[in-house]
C-alpha cells in the first residue's frame, strides 16, 4: 500500500528512527503525542512492519526499520535539495544532522576543526562522526554516510571525489628516547629499535620496511594496532618507535611527550580525500559543509614546521 506514504510519513519515519521514541519524535516534528502515534500506525499498515518495539523501558527500532532508514534519510535529503535549490540557505537555522565516516588518524586532527568552523555559524547542526568499517560506497549511495573523509582512491561514476590535502608520514618517539636527540634519524639508527605498526588491516609491513630492505636493513615491528592515535598513545609510554601522519604528530606531539621527526627515504605520498554522492551536488546544506570543511583545514593548525629535540651537545 505504497500510496498511503507521503513526504510528512517520511519525516515521521526519520525522527522515530533518530529518537527511538514517540515522546521526543513529535517534539522534534513539533507535532502533538497522538498525532505522532497515529502517524506510527499509518506507517505499520503501510509498511507491514512494527517499525519501533518494546525494549524494557524504551523502544528498538526492527530490523526491517534499520535497513530502511538511510533510505528515508536520503529521500528527504534529495526532497530538500529539490524545494530549496532556488532558495537562499539560512544556514543558522539549520537543524540537520550530517554523518560522515572518517578514518581514526584523520579525525585526530580534523574534527576539532570541522566542528569549530561549524557551530561557529550554524549551532544548530550536528555533525556526526563514524569510524570506518567498510570503505563501501554504499554507503554514500543510501544516504547513510553523506561525506567520507579518507585515504581511500576507490571512485566510481555516481561519486564525486576531491582531494582535500596531502599529507606525509613522520616518525615520532618519547621525548626522553636517545633516538629523539637526532634531528634526522637514519634508516640505520631506526633499525636498531622496535617499531609499533598502525594498520587497520594488521598488516605489520609497510614501505619503511621496502626502503631499509634496499639498503639491507630490516626492522622489528613488535606490535601492530589498528590506528594511528593509538600508536601514538603507545609510543608515548614505550620505547618503540611508531609512523604517523605529521599533522597527528604536530597537533599532539608535545602534549603527549613525543619527539617527531622526517624519515629518510622516499615514502608515498598520502592523498587525504573527500567523498560525496552527486544527488547531493545540488543541496546548499551539502555544498556549505563541504566548503566549511575545506576552509578549515586552510586554517593553520597553530604549530608549524619541524619540532625536533635539540642535538645533542
Amino acid at each position: 500500500m505504497a500510496e498511503q506514504l507521503d513526504l510528512n510519513l517520511l519525516r515521521v519515519f526519520d525522527a522515530l528512527l533518530q529518537d527511538g521514541s514517540v515522546t521526543a519524535a513529535s517534539e522534534r516534528l513539533h507535532l502533538s503525542i497522538p498525532a505522532t502515534s497515529r502517524a506510527l500506525g499509518r506507517l505499520r499498515r503501510a509498511m507491514n512492519d512494527p517499525i519501533l518495539v518494546r525494549a524494557g523501558r524504551g523502544m528498538a527500532p526492527t530490523p526491517f526499520a534499520l535497513r530502511t532508514a538511510p533510505r528515508v534519510r536520503s529521500l528527504l535529503d534529495e526532497a530538500a535539495a529539490l524545494i530549496s535549490a532556488d532558495r537562499e540557505l539560512r544556514i543558522a537555522e539549520s537543524k540537520r544532522t550530517f554523518t560522515i565516516r572518517i578514518n581514526d588518524g584523520i579525525a585526530a586532527t580534523l574534527v576539532t576543526a570541522a566542528v569549530e568552523a561549524t557551530a561557529a555559524v550554524a549551532q544548530g547542526v550536528v555533525l556526526r562522526f563514524v569510524t570506518e568499517g567498510s570503505e563501501s560506497v554504499e554507503a554514500l549511495r543510501d544516504g547513510s554516510v553523506d561525506l567520507d573523509i579518507g585515504a581511500g582512491d576507490d571512485t566510481a561514476p555516481d561519486i564525486r571525489t576531491e582531494v582535500l590535502y596531502r599529507e606525509r608520514l613522520v616518525g615520532i618517539v618519547r621525548a626522553d628516547s636517545p633516538l629523539g636527540r637526532h634531528r634526522r634519524p637514519s634508516l640505520v639508527q631506526l633499525s636498531h629499535y622496535p617499531h609499533v605498526s598502525s594498520s587497520r588491516r594488521g598488516r605489520a609491513r609497510g614501505p619503511l620496511d621496502d626502503a631499509m630492505e634496499a639498503q639491507g636493513l630490516q626492522r622489528h615491528v613488535a606490535a601492530v594496532v589498528p590506528t594511528s592515535a593509538v600508536a601514538a598513545l603507545l609510543v608515548a609510554s614505550s620505547g618503540y618507535v611508531g609512523l604517523v601522519p605529521q599533522r597527528l604528530a604536530e597537533q599532539y606531539g608535545a602534549a603527549l611527550g613525543l619527539r617527531w621527526f622526517p624519515i629518510p627515504a622516499d615514502l608515498p605520498e598520502v592523498q587525504v580525500r573527500l567523498l560525496w554522492h552527486v544527488r547531493l551536488d545540488a543541496d546548499p546544506a551539502q555544498r556549505w559543509l563541504r566548503d566549511t570543511i575545506r576552509e578549515a583545514l586552510a586554517i593553520p593548525s597553530g604549530v608549524t614546521g619541524y619540532a625536533p629535540a635539540d642535538p645533542p651537545t
